[in-house]
């Protein structure tokens, strides 16, 4: 690696980069362990959306496949077999850099089902499964931010398993999570757990926050309205690192990190640009800050490496800017709340909607197999 290109000038400046895909052939053919040798990825998060495409376009899995037809696994159990075992083959490639950083980076992310969403037991029982299932110390359990889903991540945390907490929109939402993480912190220290084997990142979405409100703007069509456009994702995310910074600065938080426990870093998720009239590397270049996870489709990866031009920490000290732009579409008469509402339903229905299409793929593989 080479301190001269913009991922490593990133990595410098304390954003550990994941990449936001994950597919057997990228395991195979050795594209993952480039990744981290020539552009600084540390993790991977993956998410149904992610898996259905892997199995649409990828012919790695059809030995698997047919092993499954032949053992007569239908296709919940097909698609638990396959996703975990590609979990499983990443968070070993990823083990060296885990141990080098104590389980700060190195990790693979998979999620539960999308249909559990608002199933607090069902979440964590599977949640438990998959940790199980995937056998290796540095997977993250992805779990989102619903109501039903603030419970389960303290279960979760409390029973000793890394999460990694997704669809978060709103700050509100995002004090909620950090609270279900530490309170489950504070129950796996009274049961006697190793807090410092806990890791946790909350996943806060950017982009989408930016199509539904310029969706806004636009309809209004104001010189002003206009001006806000592709501002409130960036934003919304400072602030929710502002949050990061105050919730961690507690004194509750002070004496579980002094017990061994590790903050619950905040990721930008969600970070390829949408809107070809803003720049491409956006949502990388403008949300660096110590202690940040940023995960990028390969897309934004490749973009940020081959142009990205990083600053130094462009978040700490933008947060009366930033609230200055929610306050002024707030002023445009769109609401945040029902924005981060809406988006919070939206994202738990195209997973849902992904991972019918995943099931689907893989009855399809599974009945030609036979």
């Amino acid at each position: 690696m080479t301190d001269t290109t913009p991922t490593a000038q990133l990595s410098a400046a304390g954003v550990s980069i994941w990449l936001d895909d994950l597919s057997r052939e990228r395991i195979t053919s050795g594209g993952l362990e480039k990744l981290i040798a020539e552009k600084n990825v540390v993790g991977v998060t993956t998410n149904p959306s992610i898996f259905a495409a892997a199995l649409t376009n990828g012919e790695s899995y059809a030995a698997q496949v047919a092993e499954l037809a032949k053992a007569g696994k239908n296709v919940t159990e097909a698609v638990f077999e396959i996703t975990t075992h590609d979990v499983a083959n990443g968070c070993d490639i990823f083990r060296p850099l885990y141990d080098a950083t104590d389980g700060f980076d190195g990790r693979v992310s998979i999620e539960v089902e999308p249909g559990l969403a608002n199933d607090a037991a069902g979440t964590t029982k599977q949640a438990k499964e998959l940790f199980d299932k995937v056998a290796k110390e540095n997977v993250l359990i992805k779990i989102p931010a619903t109501i039903a889903g603030l419970e389960a991540i303290t279960e979760t945390i409390a029973a000793g398993i890394s999460v990694n907490v997704t669809l978060i929109f709103s700050l509100a939402r995002y004090r909620d999570v950090i609270n279900a993480y530490l309170t489950g912190l504070e129950r796996a220290k009274a049961d006697g757990v190793d807090l410092s084997k806990i890791h946790s990142v909350a996943s806060f979405f950017v982009s989408r926050v930016d199509t539904e409100i310029d969706k806004r703007l636009v309809a209004i069509g104001t010189d002003e309205a206009l001006a806000l456009k592709s501002k409130a994702g960036v934003a919304n995310a400072q602030l929710a690192y502002e949050v990061y910074e105050q919730a961690f600065s507690t004194e509750r938080a002070a004496g579980l990190l002094a017990a061994g426990a590790n903050k619950q870093r905040p990721l930008w998720a969600s970070t390829g640009v949408k809107d070809p009239a803003v720049p491409d590397t956006t949502y990388v270049t403008e949300l660096v800050a110590p202690e940040v996870v940023n995960t990028m489709p390969e897309k934004t990866l490749d973009a940020t490496f081959d142009h990205g031009v990083i600053t130094g920490d462009t978040i700490t000290g933008s947060y009366a800017a930033a609230n200055k732009v929610l306050d002024a579409i707030a002023a445009q008469g769109i609401s945040y709340a029902e924005v981060t509402e809406l988006l919070e339903t939206e994202g738990v229905d195209k997973f849902i909607v992904s991972w019918n299409e995943l099931l689907e793929t893989v009855t399809t593989a599974l009945e030609s197999s036979k």
